[in-house]
């Protein structure tokens, strides 16, 4: 296995690992500023009224995209099995 090999396959998961970790931390983020934005409308500095809405939204997130996260990382696995033939010398 060459240096060259070893760093494709790791772009390569570095590359999944965003694509699948994006969407979750956008849904997060939207839902932290806006609650934010609530606070600071209200003068209502709690800390907790932030932790269960982005923990539901994440959860609600990760409950309609796991479909979709489940078979990308399923197509993934398997190109790396396939792969491991080629990888022998």
């Amino acid at each position: 296995m060459t240096p060259e090999t070893v760093m494709s396959m790791t772009y390569t998961a570095l590359k999944l690992a965003l694509f699948m970790a994006g969407p979750l931390l956008l849904v997060t983020l939207t839902v932290g500023l806006v609650i934010s934005i609530f606070q600071a409308a209200t003068q209502v500095n709690e800390m907790t009224l932030a932790f269960i809405p982005k923990l539901l939204a994440a959860g609600l997130a990760v409950v309609l995209m796991g479909p979709w996260l489940i078979s990308t990382m399923v197509d993934y696995m398997q190109g790396l099995l396939r792969g491991i033939p080629g990888l022998v010398n």
